[in-house]
């Protein structure tokens, strides 16, 4: 992947650099200080992945994404924490807060080529690969649970979300009616990876491979907006590398 470093920090800039060179799959095609300065390059040029600080001089790195008419993927690079939420809601494949370890780094890298070969259509391997990322998950995973008289067994892979209603928990479901099962989220949570879903309200489990974006304090799966309740925020921006 074609790929430019904007930062302000020549010292920030020259590890990203590094880190980009040690990975191999990325090619640098440009590095600048001044994110003005690299409009030209992303305007003419194909690039395909931006790194991207965004406490910056003239204008931040948030401010300067929104005014490209042809967004790249990008990753933001920053000191700065409190951003996250907002970083998601404009589809920023990641959010690395300074100081970055590789393996971290390496991990967002290896999110950012996931989308572009989906996006190119190819079906090669992807590497760097971690051994725990949310990609290599087996498919044919599956859970029973009980519903009415019956017993179902539901993909892990088709589950959406959860939902909590008074005695009863609502599987949303990929494509299916949801299944109400008489359960509590402590019983579904002991027959669920922790890798793949993840509490985010009391009322809510949800996938992390089926969510969509983030909008602020809300995680979006299928049009739905799902509540981050404030006791669970920590853990949810953990979980997904924050």
């Amino acid at each position: 992947m074609q790929c430019v470093i904007i930062d302000d920090e020549p010292l920030a800039l020259g590890i990203i650099k590094s880190y980009c060179e040690d990975i191999g799959a990325l090619t640098i095609v440009g590095t600048f200080t001044n994110a003005l300065e690299a409009i030209p390059l992303l305007t003419d040029a194909k690039i395909d992945l931006v790194f991207l600080d965004i406490e910056m001089p003239q204008i931040n790195g948030i401010d300067f994404i929104k005014t490209l008419d042809h967004k790249p993927l990008f990753i933001f690079t920053t000191a700065y924490s409190q951003y996250a939420l907002e970083g998601f809601e404009i589809n920023a494949v990641d959010y690395l807060v300074k100081p970055i370890p590789f393996p971290r780094f390496v991990k967002a890298v290896n999110r950012a080529k996931e989308i572009y070969e989906l996006k190119k259509g190819s079906k090669e391997p992807i590497q760097p690969k971690e051994k725990e990322t949310l990609t290599n998950i087996p498919i044919e995973e599956f859970v029973f649970v009980k519903s009415d008289y019956d017993t179902v067994k539901i993909k892990l892979t088709k589950i959406l979300y959860i939902q909590g209603l008074k005695d009863y928990l609502k599987i949303h479901v990929s494509g299916e009616k949801p299944i109400l099962t008489l359960m509590t989220f402590k019983d579904i949570q002991s027959k669920l990876p922790e890798n793949l879903f993840l509490r985010v309200h009391r009322s809510y489990i949800v996938n992390l491979r089926s969510i969509n974006s983030i909008q602020r304090s809300k995680v979006v799966i299928a049009d739905v907006r799902i509540p981050i309740g404030d006791s669970y925020k920590n853990d949810f921006l953990k979980k997904i590398g924050i």
